[in-house]
């Protein structure tokens, strides 16, 4: 298939708000690929190809960019296959060799196919294609049930792979993909609730369980043999001695835990967040020591759990890892529940899960039988520059930068901001229409890409809290920032200060 049929497809979909359309479109393009196309391009439609990231950022891509072809002419394999030769350059070898196959590739692209290309290479590719979507879309092109398709999905971990069965091959080799110990599975996911006592009113009887601020973590054991993988499916066993040595030593042959690890300082108390994921990004030799929590297990020697009642799942766990086990309650009581979560608010957590106890595991799902509850901070920050937006929001300014007041000139003039995150969460189009046209109002300079706005507007920002940074200049980050909503009754005078921001570091 050439490359511009998938191209046009993702114009598509990220140019129509209907479901409906996006799925139609999807499955049009997937009856239409061959076999070996399918991974690929499943791949290229969710932004995330095969091969991931390959080693190429901004310059590279620049500096391949040449004029684009007439005539549209790379087909889908042409782009599998450079990022396959860019993947195995990653790690070596002269980066004159990675340019050349950039230039090869580019010079054969037409315009929209470069923009495509450098947008998948840099990982900053939004079709709409969400997985949700494209899983019926696979489902509809290869005439097999949702249903089927989403649990193959889920239980390989593998969109590609399942979309490949869907379409080439029978439902009984669909039906058939189950779990595999070594093999990571898409995570259970949570709903939100904005107390524990309207989340256990949900959900009912429910196991009330501390929502630690650490990195979600899947951990598998066949013998001797431990691997670990993120939340995204990716393999950090190396990074994580730790973690390997615990799960090494429970009374199992073989099992598949679900959990959360995290670094404790000298009191016992969970430092921030960003302790913890720099050990996923830099070598297991830190001194940050990190811990693993259980909170759920799948398989336990030769015996699936993922369709198994929580209260079984519950009663595994406590028998296989009861010195690991996130602290939690079974209660239907409102106010126990409220309690639990007051414990781990105190204990310096996040908020608590509550889960229904009669739940079975539905990998890769964000149904209502798990329910977060964490506490929600909104500051009053000032827009310091918008982006245009892609997709969708093609001619809309779209991604907020955001800056706190730094009333003491620490970063610059007294009374002046410092920027501490970005963020197009939360926008309607309304909202996109309104600062499409007042931005350029109160424009002070501009780049191809972003518009700098005179200081002025305030924005309600809604955060989960915020992280040590050496991004930005003020040291802390926002961490899931989403817009709330526009303060015209406030001036930028008023705004939250970057002091304000890093006493959360402290809290």
């Amino acid at each position: 298939m050439l490359l511009d049929e998938l191209v046009t497809t993702t114009e598509a979909v990220a140019s129509t708000r209907s479901r409906l359309a996006k799925v139609a479109a999807l499955a049009d393009l997937l009856a239409r690929l061959e076999a070996d196309e399918i991974a690929p391009a499943v791949g290229f439609l969710t932004g995330r190809p095969r091969q991931g990231r390959v080693g190429v950022g901004w310059r590279g891509i620049g500096g391949a960019m040449g004029d684009a072809a007439d005539a549209a002419s790379l087909t889908v394999s042409d782009l599998d296959a450079a990022l396959d030769d860019l993947a195995s350059r990653a790690g070596g070898g002269p980066a004159s060799e990675r340019a050349a196959t950039l230039r090869a590739l580019t010079a054969r692209a037409t315009d929209r196919e470069q923009d495509f290309i450098a947008r998948v290479i840099l990982g900053e590719l939004r079709t709409g294609a969400l997985e949700g979507v494209l899983l019926d879309a696979v489902a509809r092109a290869a005439d097999r049930s949702v249903a089927s398709v989403r649990r193959a999905a889920m239980l390989s971990g593998d969109l590609g792979a399942t979309a490949r069965i869907a379409l080439t091959g029978s439902a009984a080799e669909l039906d058939a993909v189950g779990l595999v110990v070594g093999r990571p599975v898409l995570p259970m996911l949570a709903a939100t609730a904005p107390t524990a006592a309207d989340a256990v009113g949900q959900t009912g009887e429910a196991s009330v369980e501390f929502k630690l601020d650490g990195a979600r973590i899947q951990a598998h054991r066949h013998g001797d043999e431990v691997r670990v993988f993120t939340r995204n499916l990716a393999d950090i066993t190396h990074r994580l001695p730790e973690v390997v040595d615990v799960v090494r030593s429970l009374p199992v042959r073989d099992a598949i835990l679900d959990g959360e690890t995290l670094s404790l300082d000298e009191s016992g108390a969970p430092r921030p967040f960003q302790d913890t994921m720099a050990r996923f990004g830099a070598d297991a030799s830190r001194e940050a020591v990190l811990h693993p929590w259980f909170f759920d297990v799948l398989h336990v020697d030769g015996r699936d759990l993922i369709d198994e009642p929580l209260s079984a799942r519950l009663a595994e766990l406590e028998r296989v890892a009861p010195d690991h086990r996130i602290p939690g309650v079974v209660t239907a009581d409102a106010a126990i529940a409220e309690q639990v979560s007051r414990d781990a608010l105190a204990a310096g957590h996040e908020g608590v899960v509550v889960k229904a106890i009669d739940s079975t595991y539905a990998a890769g799902r964000r149904g209502s039988s798990w329910v977060k509850v964490k506490p929600v901070h909104t500051y009053d920050l000032v827009v310091l520059a918008c982006e245009w937006g892609s997709g969708r929001r093609t001619g809309w300014l779209s991604n907020l930068h955001l800056g706190a007041r730094d009333p003491d000139g620490e970063f610059g003039d007294p009374g002046g901001f410092v920027m501490v995150g970005k963020t197009f969460k939360g926008l309607t189009d309304d909202l996109l229409r309104w600062q499409t046209e007042r931005f350029p109002e109160i424009e002070v300079r501009r780049t191809a890409n972003t518009v700098w706005v005179a200081p002025v507007t305030v924005v309600e920002i809604a955060i989960d809290g915020v992280q040590r940074s050496s991004r930005y200049p003020g040291g802390v980050a926002l961490r899931f920032a989403r817009v709330k909503r526009y303060r015209d009754d406030k001036d930028a005078g008023e705004a939250d200060t970057i002091g304000t921001l890093r006493a959360l570091l402290r809290g």
